[in-house]
């Protein structure tokens, strides 16, 4: 990606106080609009229909994927065979290869734009999506979920940059903010409405046909979405690849990234599979009290992307900082957190309301990267700091499993109360070490915000 890439919760008339070290600082934002070759933004329907609509879909299909595992545990469980642990490890194998993807992702966005990328990506989506419906041992199972991951790797990334080539960016805010409530969405359509449908057909026969959807989404994409010239040729691979040590040495990236990692990895490594078990197990739900939570959870979630950039707007323009900004989200969904860990109402909804309103809160530091870093760089710095979050989401999934069969399993079923506790406790205590971490007097003195 390049330039302002993720204005993800973008937001206009920041401050645009710069450090001192010019190699790294942007420069002010140009007068005219953004695009390549100078060229202007296409007409606002146009655009929505013929750019936003697709690559949102595909935006919709990666959050399903990625939410699945949360409902269709039991059945994965039972058929198949597997333990907290190995269920933890299926499921963040879409992390995985998601994480390990990203830099590449940024360099190929750069040289070859969000169409081309994006509709060849999703057709190993869809592949394994296959291969997952058709699985019957956890290798195989690993692999169709790892090339899920894989395929929608470039889902947020692709259609950001295509919004930032087809949009004025007096539009980003609510385009993005669209996009990722479209993302909520699909994480919702994942919960209750995921199990209606397992009354009428086999989680196989849903994967056979998400494997269908994803092809068509491709195709989508690739016909209907036009294609926009870069300005000039793109620079040398060896070039962009060796623009990355820039990124990894700044003190700014290494202030907020244990926080944003750590915020993204009890988002979805909790909401994409332990808040199922955890509801069942904890709070005594049967299936449908769980989807139904869930539901709300998503629902939560998708409220949240649009309200954070919202709220970090207003603020902004009343002088707050975008980094203080992003601190304060961090400890109020640390409270939601432990409000769940110490079990203060197991039965209540609010404690996974605050969790989903919040969830998305580690996004703001994309924009705060966007500016930090200048427009060649800004793009492969949000992949930088994807890998790392997406590599943190497959850690915590993993092992939250794996501490989990530490207990014996819960008389009936499920597992123990005492394991949810040390397991989720522990991913909250990470984020307390970063939330120190990030705000560290001489972190301070070495990387002032931006903004």
């Amino acid at each position: 990606m390049h330039g302002q890439a993720f204005a993800a919760i973008a937001w206009r008339g920041e401050p645009r106080a710069r450090t001192a070290r010019a190699p790294v600082a942007a420069p002010p934002r140009a007068a005219a609009p953004p695009g390549p070759a100078g060229t202007a933004p296409a007409p606002l329907a146009r655009a929505v229909v013929l750019v936003f609509m697709p690559f949102a879909a595909g935006y919709y299909l990666s959050y399903f994927f990625r939410s699945t595992n949360a409902v269709i545990a039991p059945q994965l469980t039972s058929e198949v065979g597997l333990d907290a642990g190995d269920l933890g490890l299926l499921t963040a194998m879409y992390f995985l290869t998601f994480a390990a993807f990203q830099l590449p992702l940024g360099v190929l966005l750069d040289r070859y734009g969000p169409r081309r990328v994006q509709a060849a990506l999703l057709l190993a989506a869809a592949a394994g999506s296959a291969i997952f419906a058709i699985g019957t041992d956890i290798a195989t199972l690993a692999l169709g979920r790892g090339l899920i991951g894989l395929g929608v790797a470039g889902c947020l990334m692709a259609s950001i940059k295509a919004g930032t080539m087809w949009f004025e960016d007096r539009h980003w805010p609510i385009v993005n903010g669209c996009l990722l409530a479209v993302g909520g969405l699909g994480a919702a359509t994942a919960t209750a409405p995921l199990e209606a449908a397992l009354g009428a057909l086999d989680w196989r026969e849903i994967f056979l046909a998400l494997g269908v959807a994803t092809v068509g989404v491709s195709l989508l994409i690739f016909s209907a979405v036009p294609e926009r010239p870069a300005a000039g040729a793109p620079p040398a691979l060896g070039r962009q690849i060796r623009e990355l040590g820039r990124i990894y040495a700044d003190a700014g990236f290494w202030r907020i990234a244990p926080l944003t990692v750590t915020g993204m990895a009890a988002n979805l490594g909790i909401q994409g599979l332990w808040a199922g078990p955890w509801l069942r197990d904890v709070a005594g739900f049967d299936r449908d009290g769980v989807a139904t939570y869930l539901l709300a959870l998503a629902l939560a979630l998708t409220a949240g992307s649009v309200l954070l950039g919202v709220a970090a707007s207003w603020v902004e323009r009343r002088g707050v900082p975008l980094l203080a900004f992003f601190g304060g989200c961090a400890a109020v969904f640390l409270a939601f957190q432990a409000a769940i860990v110490f079990e203060l109402a197991p039965a209540a909804l609010w404690p996974w309301i605050g969790f989903g309103l919040l969830s998305n809160y580690a996004m703001v530091t994309f924009s705060w990267l966007a500016r930090h870093f200048t427009p060649e760089l800004a793009g492969r710095a949000i992949t930088a700091m994807n890998v790392f979050i997406f590599a943190g989401i497959f850690v915590a999934q993993y092992l939250i499993g794996e501490v989990i069969d530490l207990w014996p399993a819960a008389p009936g079923g499920g597992y123990a109360k005492e394991a949810y506790a040390v397991a989720f406790g522990a991913v909250a205590l990470l984020q307390v070490a970063s939330f120190a971490w990030f705000l560290a007097p001489w972190r301070r003195r070495q990387a002032r915000p931006s903004g």
